[in-house]
């Protein structure tokens, strides 16, 4: 089945590699953005931009939509899973100033999660040799943390936020994989990105000011973030899922955290060291590990 999608649709392999650039850009953006609006404000501007470019996208085409509220209610579910938790989960980790280091630690986690979930709800079982690779995955996730920060004055705020966006994104993809298998991403997105925004925009007026600084730098971070990480990644995760198995799909989560470091490297001077690289090269073996076949 993988060598048949793969033929008909060559670009799938590129599409991991792909997948892990755009997604480590997730936490640059979020930090970009943080200090001009407060998390569930900016969630809420985010998906408003998604939906407008995302509803026009679908007039165009043409995109079916879901034929029974049940299918809608189930795409809707896995969008408050994927999005609304996650997104509002690691934005006020960073608001806490958690180190985006160990935001992406604690995110890196989520491909031994979604592999005991895949498990027990799918039935896919790992070989030895792909258990050795979740290993090797985290090993170098690890390696790429240890070797930069220190967990002295994190908040247990911030850790509880990363935690959740970790519980979020891993329940929504499994979610995802059960009940939206045949979810067209033009319409599913517009109802899965809605509702982040209605909730998103509910919890930022019970909770939050409102206020927001409508900087460049500002404007910049969520039209990257609705663009290149709502409808770019997020479709490339949801593709994958589809033409694969959740636990190996997700095992590229492994390489996010040591790609975030050099990103943070080159915009933002933070140190690397020898051992992140080293730990970016261990992630790259275990994934290639569980991803084979």
């Amino acid at each position: 089945m993988a060598n048949s999608t793969l033929t008909k649709h060559p670009w799938l392999a590129a599409a991991p590699a792909l997948f892990v650039l755009l997604w480590s850009t997730g936490f640059i953006g979020s930090r970009y953005g943080v200090p001009y609006a407060e998390p569930f404000t900016l969630t809420a501007i985010r998906m408003a931009v998604v939906v407008a470019i995302l509803i026009v996208i679908a007039a165009i085409f043409r995109a079916p939509w879901p034929r029974d509220w049940k299918a809608i209610a189930h795409i809707a579910v896995a969008g408050l899973l994927v999005h609304a938790t996650y997104l509002s989960g690691v934005l006020y980790a960073i608001t806490w100033q958690l180190p985006l280091g160990f935001i992406a630690l604690i995110a890196g986690l989520q491909p031994l999660l979604t592999a005991l979930g895949s498990g027990i709800l799918f039935n896919e079982q790992l070989r030895r040799i792909q258990r050795l690779g979740m290993l090797l995955g985290l090993a170098g996730v690890f390696m790429c943390i240890t070797s930069q920060y220190a967990l002295d004055g994190a908040s247990f705020g911030g850790l509880a936020a990363a935690v959740i966006a970790l519980l979020g994104i891993t329940a929504g993809t499994l979610y995802q994989k059960r009940f939206c298998q045949d979810m067209d991403l033009r319409t599913g997105g517009v109802i899965q990105f809605s509702t982040t925004g209605v909730v998103s925009f509910f919890l930022a007026l019970a909770f939050e000011t409102g206020t927001v600084v409508w900087a460049p730098q500002f404007i910049f971070a969520i039209f990257w973030l609705a663009i290149v990480l709502s409808l770019g990644a997020i479709s490339i995760l949801y593709i994958m899922i589809r033409n694969g198995a959740a636990s190996k799909v997700t095992s590229l989560f492994f390489l996010t955290p040591s790609v975030t470091a050099v990103m943070a490297y080159l915009l933002f001077q933070e140190s690397i060291t020898w051992l992140a690289v080293g730990g970016l090269f261990v992630s790259a073996c275990g994934v290639a590990l569980v991803a084979k076949k």
